[in-house]
């Protein structure tokens, strides 16, 4: 192959390179002697041996292109030999996999055919080329580390969606994910993988072998005396399941990893290969060898310090080189295998990046002498392969690869011209540049030398039953002191080596934010604005696509990398302009959420559609942030939304797709592809919302007509503002401070790593903890088995050994996970990481709090935000917690305290529409009062709020969801309640004591002050008492009619004599509606404690209504639960997984606490009127009483003789959660009511059936309904009342309830 332009004068760029001999001095050009030593030191010949003087043709600039050429065919003819097609191999010379035929199931292909992405159950795909002779070489870059097959299969093999690569006969697989080899039978082999690593693939068809290797390193041979022979050909092929992505060098690159004597299937390009080096080698003798004008002669220069000072002889000595060595460099091969390492070369010498200026002269050289479309395709094929190297690198200890090619990228990245093409057509569009900021974690930690870093490892073992960490600090023994101190020192010596990676990927994240580049355009960091946005766009719109989304892995760290970045900048502009705010009171002004210069895409507002709220809200705009929505658009806007399917469907089928191996139209994948997730087209979301943005400021008096702004048209004066435009902070609301921020640009940035923490970042954060909680399990079973083994009898060796050979297994599990914990605290979870989230969650309440401010416009602000500032105090104190603590945060009080005052103003907020937003703040707000560190911040915010908080928790529960409302009441309550003191359920306790999966509940925290407020708001508001008991008793009616029809029906299913299951969701939900039973109970037993009066005080209205409808529930309750050898006992006998909670004691300690307080601790006047309105309900059992004590029913002794296995409940039983004096209330309430009973039945005429209620015949008629005079109890009608105007009977619409007496004469 000849380079273009080898024998013709430079026809690319006109450098005016033909000169006059004659006049060197008037050209610049030194003389001729000079010269043409200068040239042969630049060009020398093949040999190395220079001619004599006297027989040396002089070399001048008008021969040199001819002696160029010459010297670059020298080795031509021994090229052309290996021309020829090798023997052994059949196939297209360029090797990619066969998108045609060659296939199985649903895939999705690179626009190169060299990366795969699995789209269905398991699909399989093979290559273009085969071999039958001879010993070959191919790799996979493996993307994601799930299940795959990889391997060479021949022409006859077919698959299906079962069946793969090895599970046919003459195919043979590798499969990583499940450490095993396949050729129809499996067998244990070679090591797991993980995203990052590089399979080797090598066949030997001359021995008959196959040998896989995993990032250069041998596994073995996997199969020996495989089928050879006439039509006997392998192709390399995979199968892989849905998502599953690898990418595929058969050649076309250099090997990562070659093999003496093993052929890539797909041979370099040689003869380029030899051309390139030939030409960098010229190049570096350029750099190498100056001319010293003066003394006339070549002095040899130090590299480090060269630069092209104009100097014509160069320059043009240079274009030469140039001339062929451009060509060259658009090929990935030559890009990969000489630049590079080449610009790695000169970076080997150590130092920091900035003390080698060549690499920029290099690249402004590049500029200079190669056509532009050059320098980009160089560019993009030096940016590709540097990404590809990070990302495939292996852990070493001292991360030295990682950190070679990040210093590489910052010193390209550092060349202003070179940073801004890049940025703008490469690093968001062809590559996914996020990779750069991920530093992977290492699945085999002894490949990473961890082993070497941390000798020593450790593990808390101060575990409880339940593997919850002791809050017993047990005594350290002298061992384990030292084994935690050294493995603490081995943590700080990797969190060293893991800072310096950090480091630089916040040098490239700087250079990408710079803003004061403006040569040549615009500044990189408004680039990079318009690239982000896009990103995050990407994101959002596409979360139920996974193969678009950006791996949350990768996110985290890019978050971190982009927080340390931003807080530099902004603090930076704060030494600037000391009016500024510094990072530590960031937070994103409220204007930016509703004048349209940021696009939120289709995120949900928190008061609903942005088109609704611009239609809504058009007016609060106008007058508060003088913004005036045209009406056009809002028409617009309106028909966009009308039209967005349509939309979605047309702009699907315009998207262009990538090669699909099934020929479908599906757009191409961008995130699971090829090793440097690399993507040749852009994956665009749907039409954006239109939004609406002013464009300038025209004066403080004049509306603001809005329109739309796309994103990529924005300029610096769009977002930072200039001339009287204020840029993304336009239309400022009233209430928001005149104070200059910082830099609108680094707003918009931090808004946007707000959103990212929302889209992936805190799913990660959980996701990775489960690490740890591995620890905790494998550390409680082996604490387990050395107690096992302490207690073996001496004469059982065959168990002793058992337990020993498990003991070895957990030690071994033990120190990998801890060692591999040690890198994941350190990279996700250390101190520095916790800041960041604590930072952003400062942030998050700071952007509320002046939204908030807004009045009507805080409807604007995305969802997110909120839910970044409820997950991101989760994180905290959930995630980081094993590692760091969360009250030693700077101000942690304080953000406790507000973040509390957002939750318990907005729970119940109008001016929040979204039931998942909702619902999360309720969540958010009864898991904070679940702990006492959060419970006493909610005590904490101001006496107003805390009584607003209590109001909108007490409103009725009727239209909303009020099971989260009515735990927060109980939780308030837990510790205050009759035998309300447990933090796991005694009844499980007295039958499980060593079960550690039992459920926990939280240590009893309550809160008197809320209580008070509680109590304060029902006595003094005369109408919400009623109204939300009411409703609570309506819910309580409704909670224990259906978990007695469940259990009906489970009771049924397990009495049926053919064998069957319960479904686990009707347990479930049997079980659920048990505990929202005992929790409405518990909120009457506190309702009756903190304000008796509004069932006892019969002059407040509906009090007496609401004591008979308390006395008709709690006697329901009672004689289902107590009644002997009944429907409940019998559900309880049977032990079902899944109704562990359902047993006597929860309900009926707490009917017995409402019992207990209206009887023993209330005024004479009140507990009178209580037990008469008691024994007046007809359900009234006083055997449900005694069975509370243990007092058997007399009926089932009689029945039945004792069992020594039964065993009756008795409150008695359970002295360790019931007090003596609670005990003692109930043996005097029982006292009470035998004797009152007595009383009341002594004093009871006999009733005839016509004076009987004709509704509940429990009742004499008493009460006359006008104007109809039909009859019934007063009970009846008045809880009829409640609900229904209307007669019973004749449905006439009844105006007055008169008593009714009967009279005496009847």
């Amino acid at each position: 192959m000849t380079s273009r332009g080898a024998g013709t004068a430079f026809s690319r760029r006109n450098y005016r390179l033909s000169i006059e001999s004659e006049k060197p001095k008037v050209t610049g050009i030194v003389n001729s002697k000079l010269l043409n030593d200068y040239l042969h030191r630049i060009f020398p010949s093949a040999d190395g041996i220079q001619p004599a003087a006297a027989y040396r043709k002089p070399l001048t600039f008008q021969n040199l292109q001819e002696h160029l050429d010459k010297l670059l065919a020298e080795d031509s003819g021994a090229e052309d030999s290996q021309d020829q097609v090798l023997e052994g191999r059949l196939g297209p010379s360029t090797v990619v996999l066969d998108h045609t035929s060659g296939f199985e199931g649903l895939l999705l292909v690179d626009d190169d055919l060299l990366g795969v992405i699995g789209h269905s159950n398991f699909g399989s795909i093979r290559a273009t080329t085969c071999v039958y002779k001879g010993k070959w070489i191919y790799e996979v870059l493996i993307s994601s580390q799930g299940l795959m097959q990889i391997g060479w299969c021949t022409l006859n093999c077919r698959f299906n969606q079962e069946e793969g690569v090895g599970d046919t006969p003459d195919s043979y697989a590798y499969d990583g994910n499940r450490v095993r080899k396949w050729n129809v039978t499996t067998t244990n082999y070679g090591k797991s993988w993980a995203a990052g690593d590089i399979v080797s693939c090598l066949i030997d068809l001359d021995e008959g072998t196959i040998v896989f290797c995993l990032n250069g390193v041998s596994l073995g041979t996997a199969f020996d005396n495989i089928t050879r022979g006439a039509g006997m050909a392998y192709f390399p092929a995979i199968s892989l399941s849905f998502k599953e992505s690898v990418a595929f060098n058969f050649g076309s690159r250099p090997l990562r990893y070659p093999f003496t004597g093993y052929r890539p299937l797909q041979d370099p390009p040689s003869m380029d290969l030899v051309k390139a080096h030939k030409l960098l080698g010229y190049l570096k003798n350029v750099i190498h060898i100056g001319i010293d004008v003066l003394e006339g002669k070549l002095v040899e220069k130090d590299t480090s310090t060269w630069q092209l000072q104009g100097e014509p002889t160069v320059l043009i000595t240079l274009a030469h080189i140039f001339n062929h060595f451009a060509p060259l460099m658009c090929k990935v091969y030559l890009v990969e295998d000489v630049l590079m390492n080449f610009l790695l070369s000169i970076l080997e010498r150590g130092g920091s990046v900035e003390a080698h200026p060549l690499i920029q002269q290099l690249l402004d050289l590049m500029w200079l002498l190669m056509e532009d479309y050059e320098v980009h395709e160089c560019l993009k094929q030096l940016l590709m392969s540097l990404l590809r190297a990070y990302r495939f690198s292996p852990i070493i200890p001292d991360l030295g690869l990682q950190i070679h090619y990040l210093r590489l990228t910052i010193a390209v990245l550092k060349h202003e011209k070179s940073r801004k093409h890049l940025l703008n057509n490469v690093l968001f569009d062809v590559l996914r540049s996020v990779v750069f900021f991920y530093i992977k974690s290492p699945l085999r930690v002894e490949e990473a030398g961890l082993q070497e870093l941390i000798p020593t490892t450790w593990w808390p073992n101060r575990f409880t039953k339940e593997g919850k960490e002791s809050k017993e600090v047990k005594e350290e023994s002298a061992e384990e002191r030292l084994r935690r101190r050294a493995y603490d020192r081995g943590c700080q010596r990797l969190k060293k080596r893991i800072e310096v990676v950090e480091e630089l990927q916040v040098q490239i994240l700087k250079l990408l934010l710079n803003n004061k580049d403006r040569g040549g355009g615009e500044a990189s960091r408004y680039i990079f604005l318009n690239k982000f946005r896009k990103f995050l766009q990407e994101n959002a719109s596409n979360r139920g696509n996974l193969t678009v989304l950006c791996p949350p892995e990768y996110m985290v760290c890019f978050l971190h990398r982009l927080i340390s970045t931003l807080r530099c900048y902004w603090d930076g502009h704060k030494a600037k302009a000391p009016a500024a705010l510094s990072s530590e009171e960031a937070y994103v002004p409220p204007q930016l959420f509703y004048n349209g210069k940021v696009d939120y895409f289709d995120l949900q507002r928190l008061g609903g559609l942005l088109s609704h709220l611009k239609k809504t809200l058009k007016d609060d705009l106008a007058l508060k942030a003088n913004i005036l929505i045209d009406p056009a658009e809002l028409q617009a806007v309106t028909m966009d939304d009308l039209d967005e399917d349509e939309e979605s469907a047309t702009s699907t089928a315009q998207r262009p797709v990538a090669a699909l191996a099934i020929g479908g139209a599906l757009a191409r994948p961008s995130w699971l592809s090829s090793p440097t997730l690399g993507r040749a087209n852009r994956f665009l979301s749907t039409a954006a919302v239109s939004l609406m943005n002013p464009r300038r400021s025209l004066g403080t008096l004049e509306k603001m007509k809005a329109r739309t702004l796309n994103v990529e048209q924005r300029t610096e004066d769009d977002i930072e503002g200039s001339h009287g435009n204020e840029g993304l902070l336009l239309g400022r609301p009233p209430e928001e401070p005149e104070q200059s921020i910082t830099e609108n640009s680094l707003l918009e940035i931090l808004d946007g790593i707000v959103m990212m923490y929302n889209l992936s970042v805190h799913q990660q954060l959980g996701k990775m903890v489960g690490v740890s909680d591995d620890v905790n399990e494998y550390a409680l079973a082996l604490k387990d088995t050395e107690e096992k083994i302490n207690r073996c009898p001496k004469k059982r060796r065959d168990i002793y050994e058992e337990l020993v050979k498990s003991q070895k297994v957990f030690s071994e599990k033990l120190n990998h996970l801890s060692r591999r914990l040690a890198w994941i605290n350190v990279t996700i979870y250390s101190k520095e990481k916790m800041q960041d989230v604590y930072w952003l969650l400062r942030v998050c309440i700071r952007t509320i709090e002046h939204g908030d401010r807004t009045g009507t416009l805080f409807a604007f602000m995305p969802e997110f935000y909120l839910s970044v500032a409820m997950n991101s105090y989760s994180a905290l104190k959930n995630y980081f917690s094993p590692v760091h603590c969360m009250e030693e945060l700077p101000g942690y009080e304080e953000t406790l305290t507000r973040l509390a005052a957002i939750l318990a103003k907005h729970f119940a907020d109008s001016r929040i529409v979204g039931t998942d937003i909702r619902d999360s703040l309720m969540q958010a707000l009864a898991s904070y009062v679940c702990y006492p560190h959060s419970l006493r911040a909610v005590e904490r915010i101001s006496e107003e709020q805390r009584i607003s908080m209590m109001r909108n928790l007490l409103a009725p529960y009727e239209q909303r969801p009020w099971a989260q409302t009515n735990w927060i009441l109980v939780r308030l309550w837990r510790g205050c309640g009759f035998g309300y003191r447990y933090t796991r359920l005694p009844h499980l306790l007295k039958t499980k004591p060593e079960d550690a999966n039992l459920p926990s509940l939280q240590k009893p925290c309550p809160s008197t002050l809320l209580q008070q407020h509680m109590a304060d708001l029902l006595r003094s508001d005369c109408d919400m008492a009623p109204s939300f008991l009411n409703s609570v008793l309506n819910q309580l009616n409704w909670a224990f009619s259906e978990f007695i029809g469940m259990i009906q029906e489970i009771q049924q299913a397990a009495e049926r004599l053919e064998r069957n299951f319960v479904d686990s969701r009707q347990l479930k939900v049997c079980a659920t509606c048990f505990d929202l039973s005992v929790s409405l109970l518990r909120v009457l037993e506190m309702t009756v404690t903190l304000a008796p009066e509004i069932f006892l005080d019969w002059s407040r209205p509906s009090s007496e209504l609401l004591l008979r409808r308390l006395a008709q529930l709690l006697n329901q309750v009672l004689n289902r639960v107590t009644a002997e050898r009944n429907l409940f006992d019998r559900v309880v006998n049977l032990r079902l997984p899944g109704l562990e909670s359902v047993d006597h004691y929860p309900i009926l300690v707490a009917v017995t606490g409402i019992l207990v307080r209206l009887l023993m601790d209330t005024d004479f006047q009140g507990a009178k009127r209580a037990t008469a309105v008691l024994l007046a309900d007809p359900c009234f059992q006083l055997r449900s009483i005694q069975y509370l004590l243990g007092h058997a029913e007399p009926s089932a002794l009689a029945a039945t003789p004792p069992s020594a296995d039964k065993r009756h409940f008795s409150l008695h039983t359970y002295t360790d959660y019931i007090s003596l004096e609670e005990l003692a209330k109930v043996e005097r309430m029982l006292s009470h009511l035998s004797e009152e009973s007595k009383q009341a039945a002594a004093s009871i005429l006999p009733t005839s059936e016509e004076d009987l209620c004709p509704i509940c015949y429990a009742h004499p008629i008493s009460a006359i309904f006008r104007p109809c005079s039909h009859k019934s109890c007063k009970a009846c009608i008045n809880q009829h009342l409640m609900n229904n105007k209307d007669c019973f009977f004749c449905k006439a619409t009844i105006t007055a309830v008169d008593d009714f007496t009967k009279p005496a004469s009847s």
